[in-house]
């Protein structure tokens, strides 16, 4: 537990002095990208949602827990993403992630340690803005998945995104257009896209502690 406590404050840390960026984002961005504007080119115009980068013990090993997102919702449609969504009247990006959290996949805030915030990451097709923040359970979880938000809960060992052979790439048929897609591979799921550009600055992140 000692070094558990080490390693989180060591998160917070780096998340106050300075975050990767946009430069450790695009390791995961498909190629063209679907539009050149970032965050601060769109906080008037872009629909905001904050998001859950979500740290607990499983057994012995880090995890985190990630959704894939059922057929029938509106956006992002059978991708796999990060327990989150739109910021509603009153709420900061953190409270609205924290909320998202509680109802997506039953997690109480009160379990939660707020470590910081990655960079927010523009999402074009949908006109998304999301705003990740990190967080650390104060010990092993359960999930309680809202059948009309989450298809599938699925938790991926931390210690397995780091290791640099579970980052593929491929090449897809996108909205008409041939694409090269990196993703990390995990149990069969694919995860691309806006989710893996926040994890790839994650990673950066808990690689430099």
């Amino acid at each position: 537990m000692h070094n558990d406590q080490a390693l989180l404050r060591r998160l917070e840390e780096v998340l106050i002095k300075g975050k990767p960026g946009l430069h450790a984002q695009l390791k995961m961005v498909p190629l063209p990208r679907p539009g050149q504007a970032v965050y601060t080119d769109v906080e008037e115009t872009s629909v905001k949602a904050g998001v859950m980068i979500l740290l607990y013990r499983r057994q012995t090993a880090w995890h985190l827990v990630l959704i894939r997102r059922p057929s029938t919702v509106l956006h992002h449609k059978d991708q796999i993403s990060f327990p989150g969504g739109q910021i509603e009247p009153g709420e900061d990006f953190i409270q609205a992630a924290l909320r998202e959290t509680r109802e997506e996949i039953g997690v109480p805030s009160e379990r939660l340690r707020i470590l910081g915030e990655l960079t927010p990451l523009f999402i074009p097709p949908s006109n998304f803005c999301i705003y990740p923040v990190v967080a650390a359970a104060d010990g092993p979880l359960s999930f309680t998945p809202q059948e009309e938000e989450v298809a599938e809960v699925i938790e991926v060992p931390l210690d397995h995104l780091l290791d640099p052979d579970t980052a593929h790439e491929e090449t897809r048929t996108i909205r008409g257009e041939t694409v090269s897609v990196p993703f990390y591979a995990h149990g069969g799921h694919k995860i691309w896209g806006a989710t893996a550009m926040v994890l790839a600055e994650f990673l950066d992140v808990v690689r430099s502690t």
